[in-house]
């Protein structure tokens, strides 16, 4: 059996390795994100696994029946940059990590909030201008706010916990409810009642065509003036030029972001001495209520060695068996 793996990183090397010992399989790791340029090394290959913000193309997949590999292991929990007509015309499974490490995305996205809510990027500006003072940047407590959670998976659940030991009231919304959260009483009908009840609002739902842009100027509207805005899921969840507006108008006090709509090129990449040229992400960078992350949320050494070693065990089995535990369904 021989795998190969796209787009290793020097952190993920180690847990790969272990890996690999204990399971005496050859991995061939390359250090180049998967594209149509280098999926021609995967010739000889059992299996591919692989991990990457840009979208996978259908010459990718066409290579690989061509090589007669059908078994493709995410190392992440997305799959909205596969194409699904691809994956089906040539008969690839595909496999994700669906809970690598749910507490790491929920820590991250209630720091960003305590962040914001104790005006931490604004006491550094001043600070580091020789600015002391506390005065105006009074701050508000968690332990007063109401928290709307929109999608109450195992991110979502792990933020409620957080958020509920902060002593906030924590307010839910799921097309799929969870059975014991039900029973709390956690569980509003409707977004709209989201908007309208909390303080702030936190996404960890995936990327899906029916929710695309689902915070947009009307969504805005609909909530308490000066509500804060936290997306540590996907970037496609908020039309950010609205989000800019409400930052703009006061709808909006605060918001914290793991994820951009146009974050490839961007995120996971040094650019030091050059400058960024998208205006819009400049926009919410130059801003010290908007407080940004690289899309860093998972990054913690647990995430990182059940990312790599899950997905390897996902295209183990799909190799030995057909099948494996995280197997994607598109039907």
């Amino acid at each position: 059996m021989k795998i190969i793996a796209y787009g290793i990183r020097d952190d993920e090397k180690p847990y790969l390795d272990e890996w690999v010992k204990d399971n005496s399989v050859e991995v061939k790791a390359v250090p180049e994100l998967l594209t149509e340029d280098n999926i021609d090394l995967a010739k000889g290959y059992d299996g591919v696994v692989a991990y990457q913000q840009k979208p996978y193309t259908d010459g990718i997949f066409k290579k690989m029946d061509e090589f007669g590999i059908h078994a493709f292991s995410l190392r992440n929990v997305g799959v909205d940059n596969v194409p699904v007509e691809s994956v089906k015309k040539y008969n690839i499974k595909v496999s994700n990590v669906p809970a690598y490490s749910p507490s790491a995305i929920a820590e991250l996205s209630v720091t960003g909030l305590m962040s914001l809510l104790r005006r931490i990027p604004t006491f550094e500006d001043k600070m580091s201008k020789g600015d002391f003072r506390w005065a105006p940047d009074i701050a508000q407590e968690l332990n007063e706010l109401t928290v709307g959670v929109v999608g109450t998976g195992r991110i979502g659940r792990a933020a409620m916990d957080i958020f509920k030991g902060f002593g906030a009231k924590v307010i839910g919304y799921d097309v799929f409810r969870n059975p014991e959260l039900e029973k709390e009483g956690i569980y509003v009908d409707t977004l709209d009642e989201i908007y309208a009840q909390a303080d702030v609002i936190t996404l960890h739902v995936p990327a899906l065509k029916d929710n695309y842009h689902m915070l947009n100027d009307d969504a805005f509207s609909k909530m308490k003036d000066g509500v804060y805005i936290l997306n540590y899921a996907r970037g496609s969840l908020i039309d950010t030029d609205a989000l800019i507006r409400a930052l703009d108008n006061g709808k909006v006090a605060g918001a914290g972001l793991d994820t951009y709509e146009n974050e490839v090129g961007i995120f996971d990449v040094d650019h030091k001495g050059e400058k960024i040229t998208d205006d819009v992400f400049n926009n919410l960078f130059a801003r010290d209520n908007v407080l940004i992350t690289p899309h860093a949320a998972f990054y913690t050494t647990k995430a990182v060695k059940n990312m790599v070693q899950i997905s390897l065990n996902n295209n183990k089995s799909f190799i030995e068996n057909g099948r494996a535990d995280n197997e994607v369904s598109f039907d």
